[in-house]
């Protein structure tokens, strides 16, 4: 699991710098992209393992542009993390929402949904699972549905900023599986389009985008009581707000 952070072409000249939730991770993600400026190290599915990761990014210096796309996949069991929390939720959304709250405010941000977060709802009233029983693609839809309403969110809190969502597409990663549809030479393009900042096109916020074009979302995630719902129950549940503008 690796995220991006700043901008994302090291070919271009941009400094890049990696997340890593291992020593051992970080290690293949050096020698994955050994132009690499650093790699910060450190496992989001807790919130205190998510405090860590923000702090080591701040150290760094303030960045242009930050990628949220740790994730796990649609395969997922039931599953725990030391603060209590199903696995997905806390990966996919909480830990996204903790980073953006407490990295020093980049001038770009982009989130990471997928084309599965249309067809499923919110469900911010059993946003941990406790009165449902588990579905893992149902979890991961709703938490991509949620990673769009944070971008959306923060769009409206910090109107200085470009934040926004997008869908890869189904591409044939670990995540995806050997069968997927989708081209992977694809899937990388928006993410880094958006944060690079290259093209005034990419100058939007509170956008969708899919392949570098503007789509419509999930309507609920145009939602601003529910997107204000959302923010309301990550802040509680992790003790971190997000500042205002």
């Amino acid at each position: 699991m690796a995220s991006w952070l700043r901008n994302c072409s090291p070919k271009k000249g941009h400094q890049v710098v990696l997340h890593a939730r291992n020593v051992d991770r970080a290690a293949d993600a050096r020698n994955a992209l050994p132009q690499a400026e650093a790699v910060v190290v450190g496992d989001v599915s807790t919130i205190a393992g998510t405090k860590k990761v923000g702090a080591q990014v701040n150290a760094l210096g303030r960045f242009d542009a930050v990628i949220h796309n740790a994730a796990v996949g649609y395969r997922e069991a039931h599953r725990l993390t030391a603060d209590g929390l199903p696995h997905v939720f806390a990966i996919n959304t909480l830990s996204a929402y903790i980073l953006t709250a407490l990295i020093d405010r980049p001038q770009r941000l982009v989130y990471l949904s997928s084309g599965m977060h249309h067809h499923v709802d919110a469900n911010l009233d059993d946003i941990l699972w406790k009165k449902r029983r588990w579905n893992g693609s149902e979890a991961y839809a709703e938490s991509k549905l949620h990673d769009a309403m944070l971008a959306f969110a923060i769009a409206r809190r910090w109107p200085e900023v470009f934040s926004n969502s997008l869908e890869p597409g189904w591409v044939p990663t670990r995540m995806g599986g050997p069968g997927a549809p989708d081209d992977m030479d694809q899937a990388h393009l928006t993410q880094a389009w958006l944060a690079a900042g290259d093209d005034p096109r990419a100058d939007a916020t509170g956008e969708y985008f899919y392949h570098r074009k503007r789509m419509s979302p999930n309507p609920q995630a145009r939602d601003p009581d529910l997107q204000d719902r959302l923010t309301a129950l990550c802040a509680e549940i992790s003790g971190v707000a997000v500042p205002k503008a």
